[in-house]
């Protein structure tokens, strides 16, 4: 598979679930080589999609069954007006691995998708062998960095913008594509990853039914605090492998965070990419992909089987 294939053709197999009435989508891609190896589940970060693993699903299936989800209030998934929270996420993607995997998975996670695979490694240890963390946007520890009045003065903006009547008319002009471009060109700091298909992508599921009460619903549950669960709390009692990976100019997750986490558990290996952000699998697949790929044939794989992975030019910061 190439990049110039369609998004489609790169996902897998899509498909509709209902969870708890709700309708969800899911994709699924078969293993290229089937040996037995663990599957593993994609968790994108907050705005995004399935689609924002379309540049990994085709490398990862090499040896991996993959299962990439739409969170609730995400992609494709339906946009319901309700508290959301990271319980609510691990559960829906707890109930999805019951229901269609039902043994051991590596969970990947992007951003928010981090946190809610943190949250599933710490309460369901028996569907978790490894985990992937990719920028971990952990709000509980905000506070410790920021001075008090400028944490004070960020909790006051938070509160004012989060009536529906202000939200909706705001969320009308974000998904404007030329807001959208700005908006991602925040998270990407490499241009040319910004593109006319990721735009799309990241603009199609704000046209939705309910997309407008969903975001109303998903910024006030930020506000309730329904996203802070500190990972200091977490880190420190899983027992399986750890990846934790951070573009080094995140300018949405400060990259100072990353060795504070990766000193709170001896599992954990980190990587720091250079010249990559936020969305570093998306930004710099032809780096992030090789990188995964060895993390999962050293840890996963029979030793008779492992494949030495080009990494030289993946800035890595670690012996993997």
């Amino acid at each position: 598979m190439t990049d110039k294939q369609p998004w489609t053709e790169r996902i897998g197999h899509q498909r509709d679930w209902v969870w708890r009435g709700w309708q969800t989508r899911y994709a699924y891609q078969p293993c290229q080589d089937d040996r037995g190896l663990a599957p593993i589940i994609l968790l994108h970060g907050f705005g995004a999609s399935i689609e924002h693993w379309r540049n990994n699903i085709p490398a990862l299936s090499q040896k991996h069954r993959v299962y990439s989800l739409d969170l609730l209030g995400f992609g494709a998934s339906r946009k319901v007006y309700t508290t959301y929270s990271i319980q609510l996420w691990s559960e829906q993607v707890y109930d999805f691995w019951r229901t269609f995997i039902n043994q051991p998975v590596i969970l990947i996670g992007n951003s928010i998708g981090s946190l809610v695979c943190l949250d599933l490694g710490d309460n369901h240890p028996e569907m978790v062998k490894g985990l992937a963390l990719l920028s971990i946007p952990d709000l509980s520890i905000r506070q410790e960095m920021l001075p008090g009045w400028l944490f004070s003065s960020a909790k006051f903006l938070e509160n004012a913008l989060s009536p529906p009547f202000l939200l909706k008319p705001l969320f009308r002009l974000l998904r404007r594509p030329s807001l959208l471009r700005l908006w991602a060109g925040v998270a990407y700091p490499d241009q040319r990853a910004i593109n006319a298909e990721l735009i799309e992508i990241l603009g199609a599921p704000a046209l939705d039914e309910g997309a407008e009460l969903a975001f109303c619903a998903l910024r006030q549950s930020v506000g309730l605090g329904s996203f802070s669960r500190p990972t200091k709390d977490i880190l420190p009692r899983l027992q399986m492998p750890i990846l934790l990976l951070w573009g080094k100019q995140d300018r949405m997750v400060p990259p100072q965070l990353a060795p504070i986490f990766a000193r709170m558990n001896p599992k954990i290996e980190l990587i720091e990419m250079e010249q990559a952000g936020h969305c570093l699998h998306d930004e710099c697949p032809q780096r992030f992909n090789p990188l995964i790929l060895q993390w999962l044939s050293l840890h996963f794989e029979p030793p008779q089987t492992r494949v030495v992975y080009d990494t030289m030019d993946s800035d890595l910061l670690c012996d993997l």
